[in-house]
C-alpha cells in the first residue's frame, strides 16, 4: 500500500542528515534518538527502534524516501527502491502490516529474560520494560591456562565440571522465577509469559535450557539472541528495555 511522505525534509535537512548516515553510520530524525546501525548478514544494517519511536522513525523513512509503498512489513522508498523490513518484538505475534505492527506495540505484553554466562546468570519477569520478578546470581568457573601437558588437562576438566554445574544451578533459579509464569505449569497462572528472550552466551544458554524442567519454555523462546554484557541486575534491566525494540534490516 502506497503511503506519502509526511514532511518532506528541506534541502539543510536533507543534506545534515544524509552526511550523518554516510559518516557516522547513525539514523535521527523528527524526535527519533540517533540509533547506530550494524551490519546484516548478507548485506543492509541493522537498526533498532524503541516502540515509542516507531512512528516518528516512520516518518522519517517516508520523508527520506519521498512516500514509500508497504508490503506487509515491508518498506519500499518510492525514490530509489530501498527497503526496511520491520521485525516485531517478542510477544507481539505476527502483525499483518504496520498498522497492526503499531497496535501491537501500545499493548507491551509480559515476557521472561534469560541472561546467562558461563560465570553468572540474570533472570526476570518483565512487564513491559519493567521487571516483576528477578534474580541474578554469580558462579565460579576456572579461566583458561596457558600450561601444557597434564596439567592443561586437569584444568581444562576442572572447568567443565564447573561450568556444568553452573548450568544446573543457572537451570534451577529459572525454574524457579519463570515456571510459575508458564502456562500449562500452574492451573491459573497469575499473568502468563508469552516469550521467552535470551542474551549473553548462546552455548551456555544451551545448556541451561537442555534442563528436562525448562521444556516448557522452548516453544517460548524468540529466535533472536540479544548481546549483553556479563549478566547483572542493571544489565538485565536493560536487556528488558533492548528486548522491547523493534528490529528493522535496512537495504541498502
Amino acid at each position: 500500500m502506497p503511503r506519502a511522505a509526511p514532511h518532506p525534509p528541506t534541502e539543510c535537512e536533507h543534506t545534515y542528515y544524509s552526511r550523518l548516515t554516510s559518516t557516522l553510520g547513525l539514523w535521527s530524525w523528527k524526535g527519533v534518538s540517533v540509533v547506530e546501525a550494524r551490519p546484516a548478514a548478507g548485506g543492509g544494517r541493522w537498526v533498532e527502534i524503541s516502540p515509542e519511536r516507531m512512528r516518528g522513525w516512520l516518518d522519517g523513512f517516508y520523508g527520506r524516501h519521498d512516500g514509500a509503498t508497504e508490503a506487509g512489513l515491508v518498506l519500499t522508498g518510492a525514490s530509489n527502491g530501498d527497503t526496511a523490513t520491520l521485525y516485531p518484538p517478542p510477544g507481539c505475534g505476527e502483525p499483518a502490516d504496520v498498522d497492526a505492527l503499531l497496535a501491537g506495540l501500545a499493548r507491551a505484553p509480559r515476557i521472561g529474560l534469560l541472561l546467562a554466562r558461563k560465570g553468572a546468570v540474570a533472570v526476570g519477569v518483565v512487564d513491559g520494560t519493567e521487571l516483576a520478578a528477578s534474580k541474578v546470581e554469580r558462579f565460579h568457573v576456572q579461566g583458561r591456562t596457558a600450561a601444557g601437558g597434564w596439567s592443561q588437562q586437569r584444568y581444562a576438566r576442572r572447568r567443565n565440571n564447573q561450568a556444568t554445574a553452573a548450568a544446573q544451578r543457572a537451570a534451577d533459579i529459572v525454574a524457579r522465577v519463570l515456571l510459575p509464569y508458564v502456562p500449562g505449569i500452574h492451573p491459573r497462572p497469575e499473568d502468563p509469559i508469552v516469550s521467552l528472550v535470551c542474551g549473553g552466551d548462546r552455548g551456555m544458554i544451551e545448556a541451561v535450557l537442555a534442563d528436562r524442567r525448562l521444556a516448557p519454555l522452548v516453544p517460548l523462546r524468540h529466535p533472536n539472541l540479544l548481546d549483553t554484557a556479563e549478566p547483572r541486575l542493571d544489565v538485565l534491566r536493560d536487556a528488558a528495555v533492548a528486548a522491547r525494540r523493534v528490529r528493522i534490516r535496512l537495504v541498502p
